[in-house]
């Protein structure tokens, strides 16, 4: 299992951003050299983790839940052949380009150590923005995202900081004792959202937004 790069993008102005600075990094290109990743504070406070990239909607991007964004090789593979087209690493907008490593079956707070040092752990899956299909430009994206096999991708809290560089091995280190997996959680945060109740068996470890999505629904069908 292996990193295969580290993938920044600087702030720029497009019109397929709801946010209301009008910017997005989500243009992520590869980068050379060792990259540092450290926690980047408070959801809606804290920006990215990964040094060098911009995140410019708070609302829904950065923070100590959402420190970077890894997405597997394989998987761009996947949608290559489905696209017609190329893909470099980085191009949906992932901080970690990886190979290797099932990143859709990794459980809510399983940890992975990339390197020597950094340790990551696992809060959630990429749900669908608007930005990300403009950038994209493919018809019907968010959907299409959504619905798909490939998987939404792992979102990565920091819990020991430290320099990553591409090439790092990556090796997991611990697996909770539950069943709910990125992708099991993406579905049911988007397409089967009766599976929700059941995946507060990770609360401990999940991502602040789905968590809260998670036990509002629980809670209004409790009562129901």
């Amino acid at each position: 299992m292996t990193l295969l790069s580290v993938n920044v993008g600087r702030a720029e102005p497009v019109e397929y951003t709801d946010a209301a600075s009008g910017m997005t990094g989500i243009d992520k290109r590869p980068v050379e050299g060792p990259v540092r990743i450290e926690a980047p504070g408070a959801p809606g406070v804290g920006g990215g983790g990964v040094a060098g990239d911009a995140v410019c909607d708070l609302r829904f991007h950065g923070g100590d839940d959402r420190a970077a964004y890894a997405f597997a090789r394989e998987d761009l593979d996947l949608w290559e052949r489905e696209l017609g087209r190329e893909l470099a690493n980085g191009s949906f907008g992932e901080n970690l380009t990886t190979r290797g490593l099932d990143v859709n079956g990794a459980l809510i707070g399983e940890r992975w150590r990339i390197g020597d040092e950094v340790v990551l752990e696992v809060t959630g899956g990429r749900i669908p923005c608007r930005t990300f299909a403009g950038f994209l430009g493919e018809k019907g994206w968010v959907k299409r995202f959504t619905q798909s096999e490939a998987g939404p991708g792992a979102l990565l809290r920091v819990i020991v900081p430290g320099e990553v560089r591409a090439g790092d091995p990556i090796t997991v280190l611990h697996r909770p004792d539950h069943d709910v997996t990125v992708a099991l959680l993406h579905r049911a945060a988007t397409t089967e959202r009766a599976l929700l109740p059941s995946t507060l068996a990770a609360a401990e470890w999940m991502e602040s937004g789905l968590l809260a999505l998670a036990r509002q629904y629980t809670e209004k069908y409790a009562r129901a």
